[in-house]
């Protein structure tokens, strides 16, 4: 922000610098330049008469022409007009930087010689041509060369003064040129400076995300491999400690029901024994619901032949599976986070897809494992975004800890795809770091590890 109105002030301060230097060149240009070549303009004008008059008392004085002298006075009348409209123009138009004395001394030389004219006709009308010749040639010529000198003078003032001016602008445009080449160094420091302020805050930040995301995984692979463990322990408590329990009062009502007793305590005992039948293998669904104990006893392969089974007569939605390759070795912490994936993606088929059909890709090969889940049903969004739900995000994340990939896409024939590449060697390394947070963790956490072995 400081960045931002430090700039945005500069622009401010040379724009109306600029201006102001606009403003200024556009003064001497009409208040100067221009109204200097106007009276120039006028002053030629003037100059024009003044020789115009030279040449025709130069005719008059030659005697060449059959006229009296009083014959060329009207001649002179309409000059002398011309001359007194030019001169009134000029004295409007004349440059400040004049002289008010240069202009009443030209005014007053022109009345002078229109009296010495006026004077020569009216010696003339009297009939003394001789006088009236003598005073034209000796003071109405030398007036009107003053005259056309002084106008001569003037011309040169004001093209004295259009090169100062002209010099002027010249110094303003240099000026000019001088601070926009200083106003963009500045302007150019100024984003460089914010720029790299900008750099250093953003690269502060995104080494402050990236810390907190590093955090946020290793939070998330503690929380999945405590979770696993947790679900595993749980699993073997029913397994074996309930499961042994109920097993060992079946076999006691079992024999309960072969001694000598009534009947009717017979059909009790079946009864109480058909009760506990029926929980513990509810006790059993339940543990391998936790964690199936023939991923630990058969691997991934094995897991996920016996699970679709059992989802398709659970849910009733029938499930084409195809298996391509075969199964290299994949560690349990692998094997778990992708069964995981799979159960999830097929338990979304049951509660949103709304279908009775789904299919199950799953490909081996010694360097990568590729599953896909894929139906019919209602699909994701008509613009890709998938629903956020915390299965989605979970799945995301075990991804993520198996530094494979995820996606979830809508197939041109519609419906949902849901397809996990997992790179096994990656997902190996990923393996052991989850295997050896999740012993720190559950130590940390006081879990009887050996309550199995006890159990048994």
């Amino acid at each position: 922000m400081a960045g931002l109105v430090v700039t945005l002030a500069a622009v401010a301060v040379f724009s109306s610098w600029a201006l102001w230097q606009i403003a200024g060149l556009r003064d001497l240009q009409t208040r100067i330049v221009d109204r200097s070549r106007r009276d120039s303009l006028q002053l030629l004008r003037i100059q024009n008469d003044l020789n115009q008059l030279g040449l025709v008392m130069r005719d008059m004085l030659a005697g060449d022409e059959p006229y009296p002298l009083e014959a060329w006075k009207p001649q002179f009348e309409r000059m002398k007009l011309d001359l007194a409209d030019a001169l009134e123009t000029e004295r409007r138009l004349a440059p400040a930087e004049r002289s008010p004395d240069r202009q009443h001394y030209l005014a007053d030389s022109l009345a002078q010689f229109w009296s010495t004219l006026d004077q020569a006709f009216a010696a003339a009308a009297a009939g003394h041509d001789q006088q009236a010749r003598q005073m034209i040639r000796v003071a109405a010529e030398a007036q009107q060369n003053s005259l056309v000198d002084t106008v001569a003078r003037l011309l040169v003032q004001n093209n004295e003064v259009e090169q100062q001016v002209t010099a002027r602008i010249q110094n303003i445009y240099a000026g000019v040129e001088k601070n926009v080449y200083v106003f963009v160094a500045a302007v150019l420091v100024m984003i460089a400076l914010t720029s790299l302020y900008l750099i250093q805050s953003n690269r502060r930040l995104f080494d402050r995300l990236e810390t907190l995301s590093s955090e946020r995984r290793d939070l998330s692979r503690k929380l999945i491999a405590v979770q696993e463990e947790v679900l595993r322990s749980i699993s073997r408590e029913l397994h074996d400690e309930f499961g042994q329990i109920l097993t060992a009062i079946g076999a006691m009502l079992t024999r309960a029901a072969k001694q000598n007793v009534p009947k009717s305590f017979q059909e009790d005992v079946a009864e109480i024994r058909e009760v506990a039948q029926s929980t513990l293998e509810r006790v059993r669904s339940l543990s391998l619901a936790l964690h199936p104990s023939i991923l630990d006893e058969g691997g991934l392969e094995q897991a996920i032949d016996w699970y679709i089974p059992v989802f398709q007569r659970q849910t009733g939605i029938a499930v084409d599976y195809r298996k391509t390759g075969r199964s290299p070795v994949i560690a349990d912490a692998v094997a778990i986070h992708v069964y995981r994936v799979l159960q999830e993606a097929l338990n979304n088929v049951a509660k949103h897809a709304h279908t009775d059909r789904a299919w199950v890709r799953v490909t081996f090969s010694p360097r990568e494992l590729r599953v896909e889940v894929e139906d019919r049903g209602a699909g994701l969004p008509a613009d890709g975004q998938a629903r956020r739900g915390i299965g989605m995000v979970a799945m995301r994340e075990r991804a993520e800890l198996l530094r494979g990939s995820i996606e979830f896409t809508r197939p041109h024939e519609g419906g949902t795809l849901v397809r996990l590449t997992v790179p096994l060697m990656e997902a190996a390394q990923a393996a052991e770091e989850m295997a050896a947070t999740g012993m720190r963790e559950t130590a940390t956490a006081g879990w009887p590890a050996s309550s199995h072995g006890e159990s048994s």
